[in-house]
């Protein structure tokens, strides 16, 4: 066969402006449905109002699913922690992008950008509930993580291991390679997670989940709304990035 006879064929590559949008709308949509569903049920006057931390967890959880079928061009990481243990692990990011320093910089900053997009758009949503005679916690509350007994040192423990099980179960099970099933899969994980060790922080497990929504609420015109909590800010920033590190080294030496 005559070299000009060979087809070869190459995974197409990604385009950078497709991935920002892929992770930003994706993650937008992540921040901007699970905002939704913890003001939903700590805001005062809403349908859901006290309906419980299942209906969290649950919410938080097809937050996700949704996510990433958007993001499915990139895999649907919307999480710096997933993005930084596949990389790590020495993976690609997604099917055409390389764990190139550019690729993964763009992942970064279109995830950090639509989480606080969609936080944005969650505030728009709930506007009047906002507005309304509520503890300056619970508004807070609905924007970032905060500890149901403040230790940072077993804060950060926890953010952790919660973020260790989910990046590892993404390195184990392959993600998003089979969209079909990789989104409902990640959100039963999600759903697990926050039933399981969701108590004690409120399971950040991603670190523009809690940052991104902080910000937007230090810089909203939210009444009455409070400090933003920046002495604990850094614990669901930093638990979550070890854990996802800690996930892609045991994957590495093990798998």
């Amino acid at each position: 066969m005559k070299g000009t006879d060979v087809i070869l064929l190459e995974t197409a590559q990604v385009a950078l402006p497709v991935i920002f949008g892929s992770e930003f709308f994706g993650t937008a949509t992540l921040i901007l449905l699970g905002v939704g569903v913890v003001a939903n049920n700590l805001l005062g006057k809403t349908k859901g109002q006290n309906s419980g931390t299942l209906h969290i967890n649950f919410g938080w959880g097809l937050a996700v699913f949704t996510g990433v079928y958007v993001a499915y061009k990139t895999g649907g990481h919307l999480n710096p922690a997933v993005t930084l243990g596949l990389a790590a692990a020495g993976n690609d990011l997604a099917e055409g992008v390389a764990a190139t320093p550019v690729n993964i910089v763009t992942y970064l900053a279109a995830q950090m950008l639509g989480a606080m997009f969609g936080a944005g758009l969650a505030w728009a949503a709930y506007k009047d509930h906002y507005d309304t005679d509520v503890d300056p916690e619970l508004k807070l509350a609905t924007f970032a993580t905060g500890p149901a007994i403040r230790n940072p040192f077993w804060n950060t423990m926890t953010e952790v291991i919660a973020t260790f099980v989910l990046v590892f179960w993404v390195l184990i099970s392959g993600y998003t390679q089979g969209v079909t099933v990789g989104p409902l899969a990640v959100a039963l994980v999600i759903v697990g997670i926050g039933a399981s060790l969701g108590g004690p922080t409120g399971y950040a497990i991603n670190p523009v989940r809690d940052l991104g929504p902080r910000l937007m609420h230090a810089v909203l015109p939210i009444k009455g709304k409070g400090g933003s909590d920046w002495g604990y800010a850094w614990v669901p920033v930093i638990g979550p990035t070890i854990g996802g590190l800690l996930a892609a080294v045991v994957y590495r030496i093990f798998w």
